[in-house]
């Protein structure tokens, strides 16, 4: 960056802060951080309600910033629920809950805490110990409270009522316990009954009127809130026992309706504060959000209030409230005079932001003219240079021009030569095919033949590409019958198809259709389309050949089959140069249909496809009718001969000259001691590899990935041997899959591939192969290889049972086979002294087949699992004699051993001695 750039920047900069200092000025009123708290309420009377929210309103007018969201649930605990979750949904920082009841609110209280939202509960707890903070008074002192008031105020002996509220509620247990524990000892007061009133006045009502009786002898009534209190009064009102009996009650609750008005009017004789908390949990809310030092757990404490101090807490309520309209009056006019200065400051902000834009702008525009001109004489500069460069750059174009051509001439010279030796090959093979007397190797004389018209295929088309794409050759058109042109090269593929046993037919709605094409080129389409048709096709397939015109001015020809079908994503790409699409059953060059499109177009025709995985696809030709889209050059008078399409159709049908698998056996041969599982997908090299290591190994084979891994589970081979590339499951693939079940993860995998990169190698040992071989291979040396991996895992297997004792872990190279004998050795040890434990047992315990545990446990171990078993019981015999003082009857129990002749006679088997003289030598 220049230095001039650097001023023109720092001038923006410092434009932009002060502009942005300015701006910030009409936010000031707004530096206190807005919270948003939400408050859920179920509990207590609309009075005791009202309270609480009540101070929480008072407390909330101190803090202008904050936003509260209110919601009573009305003694719901499932409304409450559903209330909790809208809070959430509104974003709250912090949530206060009144929970109605505590276990069916625990779950969603915990939810709320969980997600890192703080939760203040108020008046009663939920059933776990997940809130942030708790408010509320002590239930237990309140009765207690109640009781030691009784108590102080009983000279004489009373009879003491009590009105509880929600039966199982904990305000009620808890304030009953407080009660009966303050006037236990107090012989003056006897609790005479108790009943419920459900928090509800009309419910106290109908409880006391069922034992009325007994209030004749009552001297107090202690209801355990005010409401209820009032009710009592009400029962004694109408039984005229209001003189002899007072009442006390709990809350204390200012305003209309509440203790306080209730004490105040002789109505109750005594009622005990119960402090909503309100306040309190506004105040601790702050705390918290504002990362202040607040008490988890906050109990706030009860009085007595009586025709004492009844008219002295009413004046400080009054006093609180008028308080608090004042607070209110003030806080509207803040609002009106910051309102006032907002409007000012923006005003007066626009102002300096509009004389400073002026003068920066002034200043930017003389220091851009100034910069212009140095830009303008810099760009000149940089132009003669670029002028310079681009003349660098043609000469360099052409130099590289001429080495492409020479590149492309040398492509097609060598091209050439390859057809000379493979023209000479082919003469030589067909020759000795026609012998009468077939020479020995006969079928390896075919496989020749076959891949020399592979190559030879390969060849031309690489050459009519280059002459295509490279040359701009053109066509050399004649009017021709292409129903006949079609037909006559279908015919030549129909032996073939039979050999196939596929169906192959054309169809033509016209006898005759005259069309300019270049027979020397377009059979290379239709040869291509066909031969790709019969190769997809399965078994007992079908491929039709129609032609027809389409109303528009083109004649159109369709190869369509019913084979195995294209993904969407792989007709995509299908044209494309070298494109070959995965998991196919054959090989090909990728060329075929890239060049068939460039013929096609330059026909000035079109070649498309449909295709549906498993479902077959269809090529189709369209051909311009009539010779106006050709020019004079393109034009020929006198018609080509046709190509010889016996020759050309070999070509394209040596793939479909398969060479029968005979596999040579002798009965009476001795069953090879090793076998080796080989998956290729080609099938001469799958015959080649077949026949060479079938004189060492018995050999398996499978033409893709499902099948390889079916036959690896039915008879684990010792060695697999899997090319790269396969259908429907990649060798890659294929050997993650064997080494992660343990039913084959002790088998050695050996990668057979043509992807010889460094990166591609570290990609198959990632895969965890044993060994990566790449293509092309000797023979010799393949075969070496796997006689070195079979031999490392008899030596291996050799180490493993040196000591079959067990003591021991065995270090197991793989870790899925290291878990299977220690989970084996486990359950055999666990089960030495039981003699009905048998194989079927291990194989319950560990989940497999009894097939399958042979296998496995014969691979790693050399053993059956009836011998292994058996030799684990006489190592433990053989310590148990030799190291412990047992009788020959009860280690022969402990080994599980029915019968002691019976572990006499195996012991002498294996030992050479009988048990007792095995001891007694080890005696002396």
């Amino acid at each position: 960056m220049t230095t001039s750039k650097m001023r023109l920047y720092g001038a923006g900069v410092w434009v932009i802060m002060l502009i942005t200092f300015l701006l910030s000025g009409c936010g000031q009123d707004n530096k206190k951080a807005k919270f948003t708290i939400g408050f859920s309420q179920c509990v207590g009377s609309d009075l005791w309600r009202r309270t609480m929210l009540e101070e929480m309103k008072m407390e909330l007018s101190l803090h202008p910033g904050a936003n509260f969201i209110y919601e009573d649930a009305g003694g719901n605990s499932a409304q409450q629920i559903q209330q909790v979750r809208r809070l959430l949904d509104k974003g709250i920082d912090l949530l206060i809950i009144s929970p109605n009841e505590a276990r069916p609110l625990t779950p969603i209280v915990e939810e709320v805490y969980n997600r890192g939202i703080p939760v203040i509960i108020i008046d009663r707890k939920t059933a776990s110990p997940l809130y942030t903070s708790y408010v509320g008074a002590d239930n237990y002192q309140v009765g207690k409270i109640a009781g030691q008031y009784i108590s102080s105020q009983a000279t004489t002996p009373v009879n003491l009522i009590e009105v509880m509220g929600l039966p199982g509620s904990s305000p009620a247990i808890e304030r009953d316990r407080g009660l009966t524990e303050a006037i236990r000892d107090n012989k003056n007061v006897r609790l005479k009954a108790k009943v419920y009133g459900n928090w509800l006045k009309e419910h106290a009502e109908k409880q006391l009127w069922k034992i009325r009786e007994q209030l004749k002898d009552a001297s107090y009534i202690f209801a355990q809130n005010d409401v209820m209190a009032a009710g009592a009064r009400n029962i004694l009102n109408k039984l005229n026992l209001s003189g002899s009996v007072k009442v006390i009650g709990v809350d204390a609750l200012p305003g209309t309706g509440g203790g306080l008005e209730m004490v105040s009017g002789k109505m109750l004789n005594a009622s005990l504060l119960y402090p909503t908390g309100g306040k309190e949990a506004i105040v601790t809310a702050f705390r918290i959000l504002s990362k202040e030092p607040f008490s988890r757990e906050n109990n706030m404490q009860s009085l007595v209030i009586d025709s004492s101090n009844v008219q002295l807490m009413k004046m400080q309520w009054n006093k609180i409230n008028s308080q608090q309209k004042d607070i209110e009056k003030q806080q509207a006019l803040l609002e009106e005079q910051r309102a006032v200065y907002n409007s000012q400051q923006v005003v007066l902000n626009i102002l300096v932001i509009t004389l400073v834009l002026t003068i920066v702008l002034g200043g930017l525009a003389s220091f851009s003219l100034m910069e212009n001109r140095k830009i303008n004489k810099s760009l000149e500069a940089k132009n003669m240079e670029i002028l310079a460069q681009r003349n660098q750059l043609v000469e360099m174009s052409e130099k590289a021009k001429v080495a492409a051509e020479a590149k492309l001439n040398f492509f097609t010279n060598i091209s050439h030569e390859f057809r000379t030796p493979l023209t000479l090959m082919l003469s030589v093979v067909d020759d000795l095919l026609k012998q009468d007397r077939m020479p020995e190797g006969g079928k390896n004389i075919q496989i020749i033949r076959k891949n020399a018209f592979r190559l030879l295929k390969l060849v031309n088309q690489l050459l009519d590409y280059r002459k295509i794409e490279y040359d701009k050759q053109k066509i050399k058109a004649s009017e021709n019958d292409l129903v006949a042109y079609v037909r006559e090269i279908t015919e030549s593929f129909r032996h073939h198809a039979q050999k196939l046993n596929v169906q192959l037919n054309c169809i033509s709605q016209d006898r005759e259709m005259k069309v300019w094409f270049d027979t020397q080129m377009l059979d290379k389409v239709f040869f291509n389309l066909i031969s790709n048709a019969l190769k997809f096709t399965r078994d007992k397939g079908l491929v039709y050949v129609r032609i027809w015109q389409d109303g528009e001015g083109y004649a159109c020809v369709a190869v369509e089959d019913n084979g195995i079908g294209m993904s969407p994503g792989e007709t995509g790409q299908l044209f494309n140069q070298f494109y070959q699409a995965d998991h196919t059953p054959t090989v090909g060059s990728g060329i075929g249909l890239s060049l068939s499109r460039e013929i096609v177009r330059l026909h000035q025709g079109m070649i498309e496809v449909k295709s549906e995985k498993w479902n077959g696809s269809v090529f189709t030709v369209r051909l311009p009718l009539g010779s106006g889209h050709l020019s004079q050059e393109e034009k020929v008078t006198a018609q080509e001969d046709m190509v010889d399409l016996d020759r050309q159709s070999k070509l394209y049908t040596a793939d479909f000259d398969l060479v029968p698998a005979v596999k040579k056996s002798d009965a009476l041969a001795a069953p090879k001691e090793f076998s080796v599982l080989l998956v290729e997908d080609n099938e001469d090299l799958l015959q080649y590899l077949e026949e060479k290591l079938s004189e060492h190994y018995e050999v398996y084979t499978a033409g893709n990935g499902p099948a390889a891994l079916n036959l690896a589970f039915q008879w684990v081979p010792d060695l697999i041997l899997s090319d790269v590339v396969i259908p429907d499951l990649s060798g890659k693939s294929l050997c993650g899959k064997l080494k992660s079940d343990f039913r084959t993860s002790h088998i050695p995998v050996v990668l057979l591939t043509a992807q010889n990169s460094i990166e591609q190698q570290i990609s198959g040992m990632n895969a965890m192969a044993d060994l990566y071989i790449t293509k092309p291979f000797n023979f010799d040396f393949l075969l070496a290889s796997i006689q070195n991996l079979i031999r490392n895992r008899i030596k291996l297997k050799e180490h493993f049972t040196s000591d079959i004792s067990g003591t021991e872990k065995l270090a197991l190279p793989k870790s899925l086979d290291r878990k299977f004998i220690n989970d084996f050795n486990g359950i055999i040890e666990q089960n030495l002294s039981n003699d009905k434990f048998s194989v079927d047992d291990i194989c319950k315990e560990i989940g497999v087949s009894r097939v399958q545990l042979y296998r496995k446990v014969k691979a790693l171990l050399g053993y059956s699992v009836s011998d292994y078993i058996l030799n684990r019981r006489m190592k433990k015999a053989e310590y148990l004699l030799a190291n412990e003082d047992y009788t020959i009857a009860e280690v022969t129990y402990m080994i599980g051993f029915a019968n002691p002749n019976y572990f006499s006679t195996a012991f002498k088997s294996k030992y050479g001695c009988t048990p007792t003289e095995f001891k007694k030598q080890r005696q002396l």
